[in-house]
């Protein structure tokens, strides 16, 4: 079995460098070398994952195809590598600790005093190699949340040390550093990343390649001093510079020879016959940059904040590119819409996404700027609880139910289109009624969808715990939403679309998370090219 290399990204100075998107970059460019890598995401916080956190705390919460809550830095991995990720590539505090407790409740440990050093130690690095034991992937990128110097880092600071020792020449430690810029004085200053390395190297930890954020290009003096102070070879000091789009991070990161140190390092080369492979993803940074026709989406939800919706607006960024056309979003806030706002607020959109979320807080604005797209034929895109939103403004304004509503707003409807199965409500006594991860989806034929997708068989992921009421089902096709995918095992309403709109699409799923730089979802391709 061939042995992994580990490679171990953390960050210093400040945070939000975009440690996710440097290990995406260098995913990418790996995989372009003919390697096979995964990503994975170690969190210091002590939540068991970021399901339950607030998406103003910690952004959108990504959901792999197994079916775990993750951090959205799972998302740009996946976007930029086009693998899928597992419950193996993300781990947090919580989930190390609530293990090793178990193994201590279970008499794992024989009496044992259980202590940071080694018991949690040794979880955290069996599950840094989790991904290295079937012998499928060439490299394993882990990346480091938070900064050096968070007193919840030091653990997983201490076992990639432990680590940087047991694997000798399969590992090597990349740290993102700031380098920031004194407009007063009219200079870039290296102290903060000198300070940084110097933390990392108390802790028994010495990079072999350092990535310098800055929002100006510094000169190879610059470069060549970093290296100097921080015991790093000139060659393996790298600048990642504010660019106009995250998508050419890699191309830069090549640019300076990112990979090929990095191969160097571990005494390797790029495999015979990848030598051209970055060229796919030239192309799409060409588009990229020549975009000239530009269409108007309005993002409807009560997070007006990027992150909270992270990949639905990477997946219109990249279909807009693949299309042709730039996505200009904007995000519209649904408690602020009213009957009286709501035709001045919307009717600059060329299409609206009807967004995700939980709870009551902001329903009733997504439906009023639904009656008010379907009424004027604006393509409307639900997403999740956004179809749910669909679904009862239907039932409302042309099924004639003025009382519809979901379950989980209002328990006592006496129309509750949008409900808890029976199977769900045996299991919401256990607390498990979430469907999560990737179910199977049959379209029918016939359907926009199906000639959308091209296939009568797809998969996607899930994250809700309420359905469309299948009571229902004759009701509504007979008034003219069409029910056109469902899980062919328990008949659960996944796809709901009115074929007389222009475009009028509910999923019970969320398309975002499947799509990819070079493979966008189909369900978004098609959207905006109807705008």
């Amino acid at each position: 079995m061939k042995s992994a290399k580990f490679i171990f990204v953390t960050g210093g100075v400040v945070s939000s460098l975009g440690k996710g998107i440097i290990s995406s970059s260098i995913g990418r460019l790996l995989q372009t070398c003919g390697y096979k890598v995964t990503i994975q995401k170690f969190d210091p916080y002590i939540n068991i994952d970021p399901g339950t956190l607030n998406p103003y705390e910690h952004g959108e919460c990504y959901v792999t195809e197994d079916g775990v809550e993750t951090d959205l830095d799972l998302g740009h991995y996946e976007r930029f590598t086009g693998i899928r990720t597992t419950v193996h590539n993300s781990v947090t505090t919580g989930k190390v600790y609530q293990a090793v407790i178990d193994k201590e409740r279970r008499g794992d440990y024989l009496g044992k005093t259980i202590q940071v050093v080694p018991h949690i130690t040794n979880e955290i690095k069996d599950r840094i190699k989790a991904n290295s034991l079937g012998g499928e992937f060439d490299f394993i990128i882990t990346e480091i949340g938070g900064t050096i110097g968070d007193i919840e880092s030091a653990p997983f600071l201490e076992a990639i040390r432990q680590l940087r020792w047991e694997l000798g020449n399969d590992s090597l430690c990349i740290h993102l550093t700031y380098v920031p810029y004194l407009r007063a004085a009219g200079e870039v200053k290296t102290k903060p990343t000198q300070h940084s390395v110097k933390e990392l190297q108390s802790l028994g930890i010495q990079p072999d390649i350092l990535i310098l954020r800055t929002e100006k290009h510094l000169k190879k003096e610059i470069l060549q001093k970093v290296a100097a102070f921080c015991n790093v070879a000139p060659g393996c000091v790298v600048q990642s510079e504010d660019l106009p789009s995250i998508y050419e991070v890699p191309l830069n990161m090549h640019k300076q020879g990112l990979d090929k140190s990095i191969l160097a390092k571990f005494g390797m080369d790029h495999l015979e016959g990848h030598e051209q492979s970055l060229a796919l993803w030239e192309d799409f940074v060409k588009k990229e940059k020549e975009l000239k026709e530009s269409v108007k989406v309005g993002l409807v939800g009560k997070y007006d904040l990027q992150d909270a919706y992270k990949s639905i607006r990477e997946s219109l960024h990249i279909a807009g590119i693949h299309t042709g056309k730039k996505v200009e979003i904007t995000y519209v806030n649904s408690e602020n819409l009213t009957e009286e706002n709501v035709g001045e607020t919307l009717s600059p959109f060329d299409g609206v996404i009807i967004c995700p979320g939980f709870g009551s807080r902001g329903t009733e604005g997504k439906m009023t700027a639904i009656t008010y797209t379907r009424t004027h034929n604006i393509p409307t895109f639900g997403i999740c609880l956004g179809m749910q939103m669909m679904v009862i403004e239907y039932a409302r304004n042309v099924l004639g139910y003025k009382d519809a509503n979901s379950a989980e707003i209002n328990p006592d409807t006496a129309h509750n289109v949008i409900d808890l199965m029976e199977s769900q409500k045996a299991l919401s006594q256990l607390g498990g009624t979430m469907r999560l991860g990737a179910y199977p989806c049959s379209l029918e034929p016939g359907s926009k969808v199906i000639g959308i997708y091209g296939t009568e068989s797809i998969r996607e992921r899930h994250r809700h715990r309420y359905e469309f009421n299948n009571d229902y089902l004759d009701r509504f096709e007979k008034a003219g939403m069409l029910c056109t995918g469902r899980n062919p095992k328990s008949n659960l309403v996944e796809i709901v679309e009115v074929p007389s709109l222009k475009w009028f699409i509910g999923t019970q799923f969320h398309p975002e998370y499947s799509s990819t730089v070079l493979n966008p979802h189909p369900l978004f391709m098609d959207f905006v090219a109807n705008l």
